[in-house]
């Protein structure tokens, strides 16, 4: 059985799409959730009441992922409100699509600095915390684009594919402190990022998932939920794809 009460978990880029049902999700199980978001304002404060409706504790920080020292400060803030941090779940993300060719120096920048460097800045603040504790779950979001590539998305199939390379490393790194390291790869899931491309490009994408359908951000959360839960309690240096059998 899943208990997460108790427990305190960190999210990054929760306003919307999955790290929203990510959080949402948790706090069912009695997850305490601090979590993250850059521009959103609404919708932060409309997941902030619908959490803490669910009777937990919550944490609402503006704040920049890819931003070092704010990282860290978000960390502390976290900390002290809390005292321990049990679980970080890195989402924050973006893209700038383009082919390889026409992509400029900023929009590689900006994509590597979001998607990647968040990682690092986050994962870099709290596992000092948890080597203190000796127990901690970091579960990060890479993408089915991070495993098999996606023209006009270098800088994003990049960044994904580094989280893989960081998240692995971690998990040998911090195995010996009762710390684990997962991966989660969606492949074309319901998102305000997805919705946003034509009605071709998604009716053609349909076409090469086997299961013939977009898959819904709560599937990606329930995955989440059983990393950050004890029944993966011997699972670590994992990507676990989440993309209707794409490959």
């Amino acid at each position: 059985m899943i208990n997460l009460e108790g427990k305190n978990a960190l999210i990054t880029g929760a306003s919307r799409g999955i790290g929203r049902s990510i959080a949402l999700l948790f706090a069912e199980y009695g997850c305490n959730i601090a979590f993250t978001y850059i521009n959103e304002d609404q919708e932060a404060a409309d997941i902030t009441a619908e959490l803490q409706a669910k009777g937990v504790r919550v944490l609402c920080i503006k704040s920049d992922a890819a931003n070092f020292a704010a990282a860290h400060e978000v960390v502390k803030q976290v900390v002290d409100a809390f005292s321990k941090i049990d679980i970080l779940v890195c989402n924050a993300g973006i893209t700038h699509d383009t082919l390889l060719m026409r992509m400029t120096e900023e929009q590689w920048d900006d994509v590597l600095n979001v998607n990647l460097k968040s990682v690092f800045n986050y994962c870099h603040a709290v596992t000092p915390q948890m080597v203190r504790q000796r127990s901690g779950s970091i579960i990060a979001m890479s993408s089915v684009v991070g495993i098999g590539g996606n023209a006009g998305q270098a800088n994003y199939a990049a960044s994904k594919a580094g989280i893989i390379g960081l998240i692995k490393t971690l998990s040998k790194e911090l195995g010996g402190r009762n710390i684990r390291a997962n991966a989660i790869a969606p492949g074309f899931i319901l998102t305000d990022m997805t919705l946003a491309l034509p009605e071709a490009t998604r009716t053609e994408m349909i076409k090469i998932i086997p299961m013939h359908r977009y898959g819904e951000t709560d599937e990606v959360a329930k995955v989440a939920l059983f990393l950050a839960s004890d029944l993966s309690s011997y699972v670590s240096g994992q990507v676990i794809s989440v993309n209707g059998a794409m490959g």
